[in-house]
């Protein structure tokens, strides 16, 4: 019996890599919750294993004490005499209890609580065994599809990759070998414990250090990874020694490193950067293949960047949908905002327009007095539309200017917009000074056929002078056309623009011609 048991023992504890005392603590453990259910008792009940005869004995346990005030855990020292006559007080009394009465539930019971025990000593171990292996690079197998996740096994135990940890490029079916980062050990999961990933940016870093000699011995390091998986990565690398060239080292002759590693990821694009102290020639270097024509530094303390690069390289430097600028931001730890040369000189001609260009005197707001003017004023707020570019909280920390008048001036400055919009969408009304020139035209109009027919009178006399009988023709036809636009006069008063031609036409040209003949 005692062979049996010690040999079942021995292979839980090889199966579980659990030492056999943990194993014997959870059976004495059992046997003490199976006694206690049984007997129905409140007594101290402690179990002990006995490696001579293989069995496990229960006992009662009492403590001698002076007076008795829990007769089922203490005994008085005059009953512990009886017993032991050497026994002071503090001493226990311990009695045996018959374990051969427990029955099938009892035995129901003990296993429960040793599979239990067993357990929780197996998770122990796996947590302090892998949690100090987290970045690690693993081989797996993977053992079964458990909805969108998988389960592999890892030799010791078996470990989760969740969807979110999966590259996305990859399919996967049972019986796949992997190689994988170990992303996290949880302590009081319920299934395994150990969390890996194909998606980490560690799994770039661990691969680089096995194919690139110098990235192990430590010669070149990589300082930062950036990666998007099954799409890009990329990755800062600086060498320790100047006759080393770290883009070349992880290259390889002819690429036979980076492809290595490439092949390994399924086809994943791998972007080798030089790694640079200054941010600024950092962030050139990240952005490539595209070609920066400069960077500024927006706001060290939020740490934005401004890049600005040719028309041409605008989309090449922004990506696939962002990817390669989002790739560089990561990388270098900085916000970038692109913007291409054209639109940079369209800001900055904006800007310039805004600067020169006159605002809105802030008396010209309805509703708002002169002394709220003056305190803005007073603030350096000069204009209507800078007055509309403030915000409440910033119109707040004004001295003077309560939620109320911030209130009262919202309102007054969204009615003063709202005027000028209402009077550039109304139709255009003809002003005083278009109409005193209407009348004047029209003055003349009727003015301009009398002066016509003095002229024609004037004509008839100095057509009687003595002529040829070619001028006498021409005259006579002109004077016949001249003599219209005196017949017509009441109409031409209404249109000022036939009686202001007729009379040049013929009164006008015929007295010329009558004076020189």
């Amino acid at each position: 019996m005692a062979t049996l048991l010690y040999q079942t023992i021995e292979q839980i504890s090889r199966e579980k890599h659990v030492e056999p005392e943990i194993i014997i603590a959870a059976i004495e453990d059992a046997m003490v919750v199976a006694a206690r259910k049984y007997y129905r008792t409140e007594e101290d009940l402690r179990a002990k294993f006995n490696p001579d005869s293989g069995h496990v004995d229960v006992y009662s346990v009492h403590t001698v004490v002076e007076e008795v005030a829990d007769p089922l855990r203490e005994v008085s020292l005059t009953d512990a005499r009886k017993q032991n006559p050497d026994i002071e007080v503090g001493g226990e009394i311990i009695e045996a209890k018959p374990t051969e009465v427990l029955g099938r539930i009892a035995a129901q019971t003990a296993k429960q609580v040793i599979l239990q025990k067993v357990r929780e000593a197996e998770r122990d171990t796996i947590y302090a065994e892998f949690h100090t292996r987290v970045g690690e690079l693993v081989n797996c197998v993977v053992k079964r599809m458990e909805g969108p996740d998988l389960i592999v096994d890892l030799g010791r135990t078996e470990a989760r990759l969740p969807k979110r940890e999966q590259s996305r490029l990859e399919a996967y079916n049972v019986g796949d070998r992997l190689r994988v980062t170990i992303r996290a050990v949880e302590r009081a999961a319920k299934g395994p414990q150990v969390v890996v990933s194909r998606a980490d940016p560690a799994l770039v870093q661990r691969l680089f250090e096995m194919e690139v000699p110098e990235i192990y011995d430590g010669t070149v390091q990589i300082r930062a990874v950036a990666r998007e998986a099954g799409e890009r990565t990329k990755i800062a690398v600086e060498s320790r020694d100047k006759d080393v060239d770290p883009v070349g080292a992880c290259v390889g002759m002819k690429g036979m490193r980076v492809q290595s590693i490439i092949r390994e990821l399924r086809g994943e694009k791998i972007d080798i950067i030089p790694y640079s102290e200054e941010t600024i020639a950092f962030a050139q270097k990240a952005l490539s293949p595209a070609k920066v024509t400069r960077v500024q530094i927006v706001d060290p303390e939020e740490k934005r960047l401004e890049v600005i690069v040719e028309d041409t390289q605008l989309s090449l430097a922004i990506g696939k949908k962002g990817q390669n600028v989002r790739l560089a931001s990561k990388l270098i730890g900085w916000n970038i905002d692109i913007k291409s040369e054209e639109e940079k000189r369209v800001e900055i001609e904006a800007q310039m327009a805004a600067l020169t260009a006159p605002g809105t005197p802030l008396g010209e707001l309805k509703g708002v007095g002169p002394k709220t003017i003056e305190k803005l004023e007073a603030a350096g707020i000069t204009s209507v539309e800078k007055l509309a570019d403030m915000t409440p909280e910033q119109l707040v920390e004004i001295p003077g200017i309560g939620e109320k008048m911030v209130e009262k001036i919202r309102q007054s400055v969204a009615a003063h917009f709202e005027a000028l919009e209402a009077q550039a969408s109304a139709p255009a009304v003809p002003s005083t000074e278009d109409e005193a020139a209407a009348e004047s035209v029209e003055a003349v109009a009727e003015e301009t056929p009398e002066a016509g027919g003095a002229e024609t009178a004037a004509e008839a006399e100095a057509s009687t002078e003595p002529a040829t009988t070619g001028e006498a023709e021409l005259v006579a036809t002109e004077g016949a056309v001249s003599e219209e636009p005196v017949a017509d006069a009441p109409e031409s008063a209404e249109s000022g623009e036939v009686a202001s031609e007729t009379p040049e036409t013929g009164p006008e040209s015929t007295a010329d011609e009558g004076a020189e003949k």
